[in-house]
């Protein structure tokens, strides 16, 4: 069997196949899993599961599927589906889900986020780590009769309801390249953009999960090249970048430059404040210093919180937030049960496209108030050694640990902390011109490398 004790991360199940992960230990998480749901959830009585594209999904699927019905709850197979689309079945059907998918990672990684009904979050604290305990102890399904499963098509609710989020009757005619980079976005971004005036071209939209153009990780400058390429060859107004499971989407403008997740947090906070004024905005700590700038310059209420869905989930629900953005291109919705879409995100940059009657690099001018580095991953043999000897460096700087190490210093800041998917150290920091930003980033780094 897999290695249980390897693959249960801070907010998801991720490993590789089948050394870490495979069909067994997928079928002891499934019966972990559905103790969970009856624990959590006692008149449950079936869960949705769902699989992106990888070579691996159908065999772990299908093997998850048998210890979930073992137990005896029904499984709902919704089949091929973005990690967006399975949270959207979650809450249409009010019942608990999971989806395999290894997100960004490799073709050799594969995975499961899960949750509750309503696309409640299951992380560690909340979820995960009893799963993860039980499967180490050998979990078994108690005896009696085995569930059933049946399949069922969403993919056209799915795209309704990503829809519904503008007035698809005030959207000017606009043409926009997708990057699906052969992930799930191959699927559902055709079915979304459907019926809109759009003239929609999508790049590498085979469902192939060997990533044969290139890897499905948008957040690495030379996954763009592609999308910037068609962009400025056909004259398109805005390209989509998508993830391998669709759920995050990065843009470029018009003139082929790349939109961080910061100013497209920004901009889809605007929007969201525009109608409804004094809103609760959630923002992750690795979000640039222009998005608490513009929630409160339009009346919002900023919270800042850690990385990761299921953290961010949970602060949405405490705080009654109708909007969350992460710097890694994820955007939660409170109207998509506070679950996170790309797609959702998109529709809304559009929409602010055609309401301005500009460029999209006009639209995001009044953004571009300071410069980051963009993530930056080091490989360290001791990340808590490293983070501790940076602390003592800057010691006389406001500092916090809300997720890693955040310093605030004198016209910059920067956040170190511990990947929650990978064995690396990342690095964000910001200033305020790209010169600054430079030096600043040659001196963290210079204090990583020294330790690490």
């Amino acid at each position: 069997m897999g290695d249980a004790a390897a693959v249960f991360k801070a907010y998801d199940v991720r490993g590789l196949t089948p050394e870490e992960l495979d069909a067994d230990l997928c079928r002891s998480i499934g019966v972990a899993f559905a103790a969970l749901v009856r624990s959590e959830e006692p008149d449950t009585g079936s869960v949705v599961v769902a699989r992106d594209m990888r070579p691996s999904g159908g065999e772990l699927a299908a093997a998850f599927t048998d210890g979930v019905t073992a137990t005896g709850l029904d499984v709902v197979d919704i089949g091929l589906a973005s990690t967006d689309m399975l949270y959207f079945a979650s809450g249409h059907m009010g019942i608990p889900g999971a989806v395999f998918t290894a997100s960004h990672n490799p073709a050799g990684y594969n995975g499961i986020k899960l949750c509750l009904s309503a696309a409640r979050p299951i992380g560690i604290d909340s979820g995960l780590g009893r799963m993860r305990d039980d499967v180490l102890s050998g979990v078994q399904p108690p005896s009696g009769p085995t569930g059933s499963v049946t399949s069922l098509d969403l993919l056209e609710a799915f795209a309704g309801h990503v829809r519904s989020f503008v007035d698809v009757a005030a959207l000017r005619s606009l043409r926009v390249v997708a990057d699906t980079a052969n992930g799930m976005g191959g699927l559902v971004v055709p079915a979304v953009f459907a019926g809109l005036p759009v003239d929609l071209d999508v790049l590498y939209p085979e469902l192939d999960g060997t990533f044969p153009n290139h890897p499905a990780d948008p957040i690495q400058p030379e996954n763009l090249r592609d999308l910037q390429a068609r962009v400025l060859e056909t004259g398109a107004d805005v390209g989509l970048a998508f993830d391998g499971d669709a759920d995050r989407v990065f843009l470029v403008d018009e003139a082929a430059e790349p939109v961080s997740g910061t100013l497209t947090t920004a901009l889809v906070a605007r929007s969201v404040l525009r109608r409804e004024p004094g809103a609760a905005i959630v923002h992750n700590l690795i979000c640039g210093r222009v998005v608490p700038e513009v929630i409160a310059e339009h009346g919002g209420r900023a919270v800042r919180t850690r990385v990761g869905h299921s953290f961010i989930k949970a602060v949405m629900a405490e705080q009654g937030a109708s909007f969350g953005g992460e710097h890694s291109g994820h955007y939660y919705f409170r109207d998509n049960w506070r679950a996170d879409s790309g797609l959702i995100a998109a529709l809304i940059v559009l929409a602010e496209l055609s309401a301005s009657g500009g460029t999209l690099s006009d639209l995001l001018a009044p953004f571009r108030r300071y410069v980051a580095s963009g993530e930056l991953n080091s490989r360290v043999a001791d990340p808590v050694a490293v983070i501790e000897h940076v602390s003592r460096h800057y010691a006389s700087s406001p500092q916090d640990r809300l997720d890693g190490l955040t310093v605030e210093c004198d016209g910059w800041w920067f956040n170190l902390r511990p990947s929650n998917t990978e064995p690396l150290l990342r690095l964000n920091l910001e200033a305020g011109d790209a010169d600054a930003c430079a030096e600043r980033v040659a001196e963290v780094q210079a204090l990583i490398d020294a330790v690490g």
